[in-house]
């Protein structure tokens, strides 16, 4: 369990990095002019022909603590990159977050809503803490509510569909996978803290239960129908395998989108892991090049082949390359003893 654990917390955060310089490109033909087949970690470069940056805002009420410091000067112009500071191997702010979770829970030895609450408010209202671009919708939501004096506990929303949060919920499932029913209770009610509502509770349980499931050594397909049947999704995994004769950008970009809402980044995800289930490499590979949200798949493509495979899934080069890697956790705690 040990070695799944860690090919699952390494595989969140390649699987990011990786697709980190070509995240949200939905021109795939752009994307490989503009860098080729993507097979290592490469820094990002302006201009980024499919950045929406120009026509994302963030005016939080008076008083509210400042979560953009030096990047507000890129908000409301043309091509702009996205992730356009970080380097090769470095984590866009979800995975970053990602691991200021899982250093909580080394440092403290489990897991409370209220010491992650203050974590990640701290973190984002300190210059310098990170040198990410681009602010997520969810978290510009988060501190518009912080700002308007709401409790930490009640400022996230509560009809999100964004892939990304599983970035967030990940680290817990993992790292209380010895007890699955917590690892469970505590991971879903941690992504309603930022990502509330019935469709994101039902897609995170869905991960949540087949990601488990592979914690415990049990096969990918069985993993899949187990998280099917406890989150009430139809998920056909034989359908989505069958989906392999055609080429993976018909797939994911036309079959399902490739963009970041859950109802189609999941079973896209899924898709990817089914495919390339005995090729990791290949299957980060894959994911990362047909663009759109593809460092949000990568990171939960990643968790579930790396629980497959453990830390021999992954090349060295990915490993070695990452700049920030994740800390090893592997925790025992009750559910109740997390939700105080």
């Amino acid at each position: 369990m040990a070695d799944r654990v860690d090919g699952a917390l390494l595989g969140m955060f390649i699987g990011d990095a990786l697709a980190m310089p070509v995240h949200w490109y939905y021109n795939v033909q752009a994307l490989k002019s503009d860098y080729g087949e993507v097979t290592d970690y490469l820094n990002p470069r302006n201009p980024h022909p499919d950045s929406i940056l120009w026509r994302s805002s963030y005016t939080p009420p008076p008083g509210t603590p400042d979560i953009l410091h030096e990047q507000a000067q890129y908000w409301g112009k043309r091509d702009i990159h996205y992730h356009q500071f970080l380097r090769a191997g470095e984590n866009t702010l979800n995975l970053q977050l990602a691991r200021e979770l899982l250093l909580l829970l080394h440092n403290d030895g489990g897991y409370s809503a209220k010491a992650w609450l203050e974590r990640l408010i701290a973190f984002m209202t300190t210059p310098g803490r990170h040198n990410d671009t681009y602010v997520e919708e969810y978290l510009r939501h988060f501190f518009t509510n912080y700002g308007r004096g709401k409790e930490p506990a009640q400022c996230g929303r509560m009809d999100e569909n964004h892939l990304g949060g599983f970035s967030l919920m990940l680290p817990l499932t993992i790292a209380l996978c010895r007890n699955p029913a917590a690892a469970k209770t505590v991971s879903l009610q941690h992504l309603s803290l930022t990502h509330g509502g019935a469709a994101m509770r039902r897609w995170g349980e869905l991960i949540a239960v087949t990601l488990l499931n592979l914690l415990q050594g049990v096969s990918l397909d069985q993993s899949i129908s187990e998280g099917s049947k406890a989150s009430s999704l139809d998920i056909d995994a034989e359908g989505l395998q069958g989906l392999g004769i055609y080429p993976d950008s018909i797939v994911v970009g036309k079959h399902f989108s490739s963009a970041c809402y859950v109802d189609q980044s999941v079973p896209a995800t899924l898709y990817f892991a089914l495919k390339y289930q005995d090729s990791p490499e290949d299957g980060m590979i894959a994911n990362t090049m047909c663009g759109g949200d593809n460092a949000g798949r990568g990171a939960v493509l990643g968790a579930l082949l790396g629980a497959l495979h453990g830390r021999q899934g992954w090349p060295s080069r990915w490993i070695e390359g990452l700049l920030h890697p994740p800390p090893f956790v592997l925790l025992e705690q009750e559910a109740g003893e997390c939700l105080r």
